[in-house]
């Protein structure tokens, strides 16, 4: 049971990781939504942001547990991405308010702010909960405990943000339209009066817009993707220069991929300071020598008739051709047994049972080997092989295959076991498996672009987006060491999603843009949302930094697979698909 029980220790140690993210990710939600303007300051919409998020993990995981769903180790991993992915959610809120009239009603404003925003939350909480609960098919119960922990987490957190948070909104933009301060609620004016210093007008004027558009004044950093970032992405040579990188990438990509190696050493499903690891660590000492393999009899066999004696030792010298199996080492109660009575008449059933209990006396650790029924009947019983030269995933899968393979072959019921293949179980169809989810699932992301995206082709440039991310995070995962497991599918699954939220704002802003020209349609996209997509990325990764500080290879590895993800769904949001969508003129709403 040791490995059991270290296992069950590592959710614990990232408890006071969380405090320190929550922390963390509050700071920079605060510090992005701080204004100097007294006024349009949005600190309490940030803060109610991640206190929304925070109710919606409470309220997902509470109704789950109540529910008796699993809470595995994996689903340890979920407060810290629904966090970045509430707060995402949030900052697309707040840019699109930004954007509508100061001068309109507070519910005129809120229905602009819904109009523009919840179509694009809409597409990637859909395709998040969708991608998540398709992952539920896995064989894997690690992976189905997250998948619907997550899923549903992600649903609280729409949920939240369109209902809670949206009202919140509504709150805040009363207090604006009265042009009341952030802090103390008093009302302002709106420009300093005469015989007032630069302290009174720091810290008691507020309400300024822009009145060319009657919006609230642009964000200088805002105004950096709209006057020079989008601008300069649309340049013919920038253009080139983009798709030279992506070539490149795509490169780098599909060689990590050819390169992936599969499966998860034992030792890293404890701690780095556990004793578990420091045992795996000495056993590699003896690398030459695999598991003790049981050999199964899993049937009543007449173990005293010839016949059924060749038969068994018929099997047997099917496991020793085996290039896995030591053709020196055989360990079976019935040899042992057959020495003892070399002597003695064990040719009936009486006879046989009656001298064995009498060995079993002498012996009695033997015992252990056999199983008894009421009438002392022999049920089952088991032998030992020795495994050799067993030290690369690949030969694990094939002693594994090949044992099975050879127990089923014998006309006696064999089964074949050792504790490590519980684990060893997941090379056999972890590739497959990720590959029909991830097909799947990346169809289903294309259908629903096709129907919320008003334009087929921008919705396939969307499916493109999701394939492109999914082959660069496997490709650099196989590069960063980091092998294809349970582990790592069910971040491959989060793939999708996050693939989907990034590249479905570019382009159902791009498509939604009144621009004639495709490339003023990519800056228009850009200025948008480029820094709400930024903001939503930086927080991603500011939910999850904490877990690269962990004593545990399962949440390093959650990590730096958030990490890929994150960054590749943010290189293709704000460079590679705005570039590519400018190719296809075609692109226009309606």
């Amino acid at each position: 049971m040791s490995r059991q029980w270290e296992f069950e220790k590592v959710p614990k140690s990232i408890v006071p990781l969380f405090s320190i993210t929550y922390t963390i990710t509050m700071s920079f939600t605060i510090v992005s939504c701080l204004r100097l303007d007294n006024v349009r300051n949005k600190v309490w919409v940030a803060t109610i942001g991640v206190f929304s998020t925070g109710l919606a993990v409470l309220s997902s995981f509470g109704m789950l547990l109540l529910m008796g769903v699993p809470f595995v180790m994996t689903v340890s991993t979920c407060p810290f991405l629904i966090l970045g992915i509430g707060i995402d959610d949030m900052f697309i809120m707040i840019s699109c308010w930004q954007k509508t009239n100061v001068h309109d009603s507070v519910a005129d404003r809120l229905a602009d702010t819904y109009q523009d925003a919840a179509i694009s939350i809409s597409i990637t909480t859909i395709t998040d909960v969708l991608a998540l609960y398709l992952g539920f098919s896995s064989p894997f119960g690690s992976v189905q405990s997250f998948c619907l922990y997550a899923g549903t987490a992600i649903l609280f957190c729409y949920i939240y943000n369109i209902l809670f948070l949206g009202a919140f909104l509504a709150l805040n933009g009363q207090r604006e339209t009265s042009n009341r301060h952030w802090f103390t609620c008093v009302k302002i004016p709106v420009d300093c009066p005469p015989g007032k210093g630069r302290r009174y007008s720091i810290c008691c004027v507020g309400g300024a817009y822009d009145h060319d558009t009657g919006t609230e004044e642009e964000q200088p950093i805002s105004g950096f993707f709209g006057k020079y970032y989008g601008p300069f992405l649309t340049q013919k040579w920038t253009k080139a220069s983009i798709v030279v990188l992506y070539a490149g990438y795509l490169a780098v990509s599909v060689y990590g991929c050819v390169e992936m190696k599969e499966g998860i050493d034992l030792r890293n499903l404890a701690s780095d300071d556990s004793y578990i690891s420091k045992y795996y660590d000495k056993s590699m000492d003896f690398s030459h020598y695999g598991p003790i393999v049981m050999v199964v009899v899993n049937e009543s066999l007449a173990y005293w008739e010839e016949d059924q004696h060749k038969n068994l030792n018929s099997c047997i010298t099917d496991f020793y051709k085996l290039k896995y199996v030591d053709k020196n080492f055989f360990l079976s109660w019935l040899d042992s047994f057959q020495s003892f009575a070399k002597d003695l008449d064990i040719n009936s059933e009486n006879t046989f049972i009656g001298n064995l209990l009498h060995f079993l006396e002498k012996r009695p650790m033997t015992s252990q080997d056999i199983y008894f029924d009421a009438d002392n009947k022999i049920r089952s019983s088991r032998f030992f092989l020795q495994t050799l030269n067993i030290s690369t995933t690949k030969e694990q899968k094939d002693m594994l295959i090949s044992l099975r393979e050879t127990a089923k072959k014998c006309p006696i019921k064999l089964v074949v076991y050792h504790p490590s293949f519980i684990y060893l179980d997941q090379y056999t169809v972890i590739v497959h498996n990720t590959t029909q989810t991830i097909v799947v699932a990346t169809l289903l992301m294309l259908a629903i672009s096709l129907l919320l995206i008003p334009n087929p082709l921008c919705s396939l440039w969307v499916a493109f987006s999701i394939g492109s991310v999914i082959v660069g995070v496997a490709g650099f995962m196989g590069l960063w060491d980091v092998s294809l497991d349970s582990i790592s599918m069910i971040n491959l699954i989060i793939c999708i999603g996050f693939s989907v939220n990034f590249s479905a704002h570019v382009s159902y802003a791009f498509v939604s843009s009144s621009k004639a020209d495709s490339n003023e349609k990519a800056v228009d996209a850009l200025a948008h949302l480029g820094f709400p997509i930024v903001q939503g990325a930086v927080s991603t990764l500011l939910g999850v930094v904490a877990l690269s500080f962990s004593d545990s290879y399962i949440f390093r590895t959650f990590f730096k697979l958030i990490f890929l993800v994150i960054t590749f769904g943010l290189v293709h949001g704000v460079a590679f698909l705005p570039v590519f969508l400018t190719f296809v003129g075609m692109c226009r709403n309606g």
